[in-house]
């Protein structure tokens, strides 16, 4: 992955604890990544930020009968509408961020591999499993 910008992707459950951690160069779209993160899951509802608005994905959640609870994007010609009550819980993830974030390992990107900082990420989240 080179350099230091890398995008970390993450699933979180009903509670807000990582099931899933993906990393990314930081240039690449969050959209490439949702198949990969959201495969082997069962849930009843996906909720996502605007960045995940996109008609493949949409298409195969629904085909796993899957509410998409992901806000149009602006450009979108047809408006989806979205449970906004459930669209609430997205903060659970933002949460999870700013708790990973509280490591300064992770907030700085100290780590010079990818391979060293995903370890990170994942000893943080494990600390994070058990607060």
């Amino acid at each position: 992955m080179g350099g230091w910008t890398t995008k970390i992707h993450t699933v979180v459950d009903a509670l807000g604890n990582p099931l899933r951690i993906i990393l990314s160069v930081g240039q690449r779209a969050d959209i490439t990544q949702a198949v990969d993160l959201l495969t082997g899951y069962e849930t009843d509802a996906v909720l996502a930020d605007g960045g995940y608005d996109a008609n493949e994905l949409i298409d195969w959640l629904e085909q796993s009968t899957t509410e998409v609870v992901i806000p149009a994007k602006r450009n979108r010609l047809v408006e989806r509408l979205i449970d906004e009550n459930l669209y609430k819980d997205r903060n659970k993830v933002e949460r999870y961020f700013n708790k990973l974030k509280q490591y300064r390992r992770v907030a700085t990107r100290y780590e010079k591999t990818t391979l060293s900082f995903a370890g990170f990420i994942y000893l943080a989240s494990a600390l994070i499993l058990l607060a």
